[in-house]
């Protein structure tokens, strides 16, 4: 099954690149123009890792990041061209897992988003191997004592 992301950006032409980038890299694709959507798609879709853009004229990229926040842990990955790290550290605050400052080579963001989904599938095992059944012959403490 192929990794599922979403990019939010305002910008038309950033989503139609990224698309394009994304998926000669085998990725599933699917954009949004509007913030809200967005957020939308993000509950509705349940993607790998979410492409966000900082600057956007209905909801910024901290609102999105809150939003998306209050109902999911997909890894957030910040695209911008604001290269400031108050900003950084401010979105990364907000709930972000990782940020690039646009132009971002290819081969650098696929790293990266390979890397997110490397480590929410390690975060999905532990939390399935320490929730799992559990083992019915295991005796209370206070009768071994």
């Amino acid at each position: 099954m192929p990794t599922k992301i979403l990019v939010i950006d305002d910008d038309i032409a950033i989503t139609e690149l990224m698309s394009m980038l994304l998926k000669t890299h085998g990725f599933d694709v699917i954009t949004s123009n509007i913030s809200a959507e967005g957020v939308e798609m993000a509950q509705k879709n349940s993607p790998n890792v979410i492409l966000l853009d900082l600057m956007m004229p209905d909801m910024d990229g901290w609102q999105v990041c809150s939003a998306i926040r209050s109902f999911s842990n997909i890894p957030i990955l910040i695209l911008s061209a604001i290269n400031d790290p108050g900003v950084v550290a401010s979105v990364l605050d907000a709930g972000a897992d990782d940020f690039l400052v646009k132009p971002v080579p290819s081969g650098v963001l696929v790293a990266h988003i390979r890397k997110m989904v490397r480590r929410a599938e390690a975060h999905e095992k532990s939390i399935k191997k320490f929730t799992g059944p559990l083992n019915r012959n295991t005796q209370p403490l206070s009768s071994h004592l």
